[in-house]
Formats: structure tokens, sequence, C-alpha cells
């Protein structure tokens, strides 16, 4: 297996050039799936405008905002990492309201908030229309190996000991359901682009066989 180093500006523009290029005249649906340290939320965000540029219109959704209820994400209390790893993520929701519709034959009809996790309420986001070329953009960790239909995986991928470096005080409670994921999914082995960023400036597209 070899690594390309490059700049985040050339990632962003070759992801960019990648997912304008693919199911052109259709939706796409895209994860971006990557630990908090690794920022998977700013890739997201950074594809918008070159995509727009290309003629594919993006919409960006953060799984953030398909949490379960607390009631139902903290049973086993709030620093649990395999109720993390299991279930904090609405994967129903995500995908009732926002990657079939999004798909062949859906209605294109999604909301990109389901849950506001801060009030533990539904956010009642009205839905909107997606143009005919949208990508879809969804970001956030443990997004593959559930079987979520995505068109294009992109992993962001820290060792672990980077991993440990980078993550918060307050969210280190997590790295035992990353050490899961490693082991039991291990996004690595199979999304369709994998990103090493142990030094967030200096990121390396992983290239095949």
């Amino acid at each position: 297996m070899r690594v390309r180093p490059v700049s985040v500006e050339v990632l962003v523009e070759e992801l960019a050039d990648r997912l304008a290029a693919t199911g052109a005249g259709g939706r796409l649906r895209v994860a971006i799936d990557g630990a908090a340290a690794a920022r998977p939320e700013a890739l997201a965000d950074a594809l918008v405008d070159p995509l727009r540029v290309r003629g594919r219109p993006a919409v960006r959704v953060a799984a953030a905002d398909f949490l379960r209820p607390a009631s139902v994400r903290l049973e086993f209390g709030r620093t649990n990492p395999d109720s993390f790893y299991l279930g904090w993520l609405d994967e129903a929701g995500l995908r009732r309201e926002v990657l079939d519709p999004a798909g062949p034959g859906g209605s294109g009809r999604i909301v990109t908030r389901l849950w506001d996790a801060r009030t533990d309420r539904a956010t009642r986001e009205p839905y909107r229309e997606l143009p005919a070329e949208a990508v879809v953009i969804v970001s956030g960790p443990l997004l593959l190996g559930a079987g979520l239909p995505f068109d294009v995986t992109v992993h962001l991928h820290l060792s672990a000991a980077a991993l440990d470096r980078r993550t918060e005080a307050g969210q280190r409670w997590t790295l035992p359901a990353f050490a899961r994921y490693g082991e039991e999914v291990d996004p690595a082995a199979f999304a369709d682009l994998v990103v090493r960023l142990d030094d967030p400036r200096r990121p390396a597209v992983v290239l095949g066989p």
C-alpha cells in the first residue's frame, strides 16, 4: 500500500473533481467518516463551494443532528463507549429522512437536521427539495459498516497514537469505541477513499494496490 502526501487545498480540489464526475445527471450521497479529532465536518464544509463551481450543488448534513433521544442514547450513562458505538446515531432516521429520498428513485425531499441534542427535541425543520444533481455530504463518526446507502465513502484515518493525542479531554471516553470500530469494521479497508490525517496540516491519500 502506498500513500501520496497532498496539501489540504489539493485534497479538497481533487475530491471535488472526483465527486463532480461521479453519478453525473443524478444525486450523490457521500459519507465523510472520521472521529471528531479528524474534523470530518471541516472537509465536508470545504467541498461545498468547489462542488458548486463544478455544477454540483452540495447539501451538508451532520451526523450530530441525527442522534437518538437522550433517554435512549444515554440509557447506560453519558460516557459509555459501547452505547456511543452502537446506539447514538439514529441510523433509521438518517436513512429515512436523507439517504433514501436522495437515492435512486427517491423523492428528493429531505431534512438536514432531525434532532437537537442540546434541547433533546425534534428540530421540526421543513423539508427541502434537492436539485437533480445535488451532492449530499454527511459528516461524522462511525458512519460506515452499518449498511447505510452511501454512493461514495471517505474515511479520515488517524493512527491510535494520533487519535489519543488529538482527542479532547472531555471526549477521551470515546476512544474504546473507535478502537472497536477499527477492529470490527476496519473502515480503512473498504472506504472508497482513505485519507491519513495524523498531521492535519499534511494529509496523505492512501493509494490502492
